[in-house]
């Protein structure tokens, strides 16, 4: 059996949606690697977690899940069990190395024997939950976005820094910059066959996002952890936790980030306690004049678009989001380059290359990359939310937005929700 992340990530999304978390397939064949055994603790079981944990497993005969976090202990055993369905005893979790709560993280990280943690949580935890895996020297896989507000942004680069000197590897769960497709497409953008890229388009529009309703006797915390995508805190809105995949592409094509950000949204159709605009649009402007037209939106009986388009003084290059592939074209609209894509294989490839550059003495460290793209997509936000024209230097070095709660307890509260209005909101 082969199923794509993206596939279980919905189904799991589902099901979850009512509090139950589904059996789900996963397999497929297994890659050859170097033979040492690698342990992975999970921090974070759900769709998202449990899907990472399959591509490891899958890319990598050599590697072992040994522990694992979550809020709720039964998420986590439920994804072990299916888990064991497939790898046996390559899934060696008992009962005494599953841990719950806010803190379990620290627990997985505690153990000796762990070489990997893979955080999977929603994303406002991203940024603490690396840095104190780096303190302990452990290597990390993260997914994206890493951060939700530049603070979380700051201790994301001290902790790229600090493992780069230390000689541990993170890696992030940016899986563009590992299909085949996009890395084909960009290096013949690079040899020159558009000619000067001149500007871009990047979308990720799509219908509505889940939601959770609040159950009986949750507390705040409770309640937006469980619908986490609907607080700022958390998912650091659409632009973020979505689009995050089509702004890592923009740094990637432009090789850094912009220098000025420009943008307007709203909200028309989100539940009344969701902090979520509908739709962000922004242009993004480097210092020579090249630009990014970027738009996220997630609205009910409209048109769908995932893709970036790449504009240069020869040609055009289209690099397809999911499976389909990259095209690049001349002035005259003659094709000059097609591949397909593949997404799966790119979700695999990225722990992949993990274990191996582990094991080959040459970790892998490219947090920082992906901390600028989130925080790309956290300025989009900003600006939009504010009204404001923004400049990279004072959101990645002056900004003091700062959203992780001050005191996070599971069972208390937390501030009240609100959204953000242009003319209103003002910035920190």
């Amino acid at each position: 059996m082969t199923t794509s992340r993206r596939t279980f990530i919905a189904a799991a999304s589902a099901v979850s949606a009512a509090g139950i978390v589904a059996p789900f397939a996963i397999g497929g064949t297994r890659a050859q690697s170097a033979t040492r055994t690698i342990n992975i603790g999970l921090v974070g079981c759900g769709g998202r977690g449990a899907g990472s944990a399959n591509d490891s497993l899958t890319a990598n005969p050599n590697v072992r899940l040994v522990a694992m976090a979550d809020i709720t202990s039964d998420k986590a055993k439920s994804a072990r069990d299916e888990l064991k369905k497939v790898y046996g005893d390559r899934i060696d979790v008992p009962e005494s190395r599953i841990f719950e709560g806010l803190d379990g993280y620290k627990e997985v990280i505690a153990l000796a024997d762990v070489d990997i943690v893979m955080f999977a949580t929603s994303p406002g935890f991203r940024p603490r939950h690396i840095q104190a895996a780096v303190d302990a020297k452990k290597h990390v896989f993260a997914e994206k976005p890493t951060c939700t507000d530049p603070v979380g942004y700051r201790i994301c680069c001290d902790a790229n820094d600090k493992a780069k000197a230390q000689g541990t590897a993170i890696v992030t769960g940016t899986q563009y910059r590992r299909q085949s497709s996009f890395v084909q497409g960009i290096a013949r953008i690079r040899e020159g066959m558009i000619g000067d890229v001149l500007s871009m388009t990047a979308r990720y529009c799509s219908g509505p996002v889940w939601y959770r309703g609040r159950e009986g006797g949750m507390s705040d915390a409770q309640y937006q952890i469980f619908n986490w995508m609907h607080f700022v805190w958390l998912s650091g809105d659409q632009p973020a936790e979505q689009a995050v995949h089509n702004l890592d592409v923009v740094h990637w094509v432009m090789g850094g980030p912009p220098e000025t950000c420009f943008a307007s949204g709203g909200r028309f159709t989100k539940p009344e306690d969701s902090e979520m605009w509908d739709s962000c649009s922004a242009t993004l402007a480097w210092s020579d004049g090249r630009f990014c037209d970027f738009k996220s939106r997630q609205l009910p009986q409209s048109a769908s678009d995932h893709d970036n388009v790449v504009y240069g003084s020869k040609g055009t290059a289209f690099l397809r989001a999911f499976n389909s592939g990259t095209q690049i074209f001349d002035r005259s609209g003659k094709e000059l380059f097609s591949v397909k894509g593949d997404i799966g294989a790119a979700y695999q490839q990225e722990h992949k290359d993990l274990v191996n550059s582990i094991i080959a003495g040459k970790p892998i460290v490219e947090l920082r990359q992906t901390a600028e793209s989130s925080l790309m997509a956290i300025m989009a936000r900003e600006a939009g939310y504010s009204g404001q024209k923004l400049n990279w230097d004072w959101i990645a070095n002056q900004s003091k937005l700062n959203l992780f709660p001050q005191e996070l307890d599971l069972a208390g509260s937390l501030p009240t929700p609100f959204v953000r209005v242009p003319g209103t909101y003002e910035l920190v």
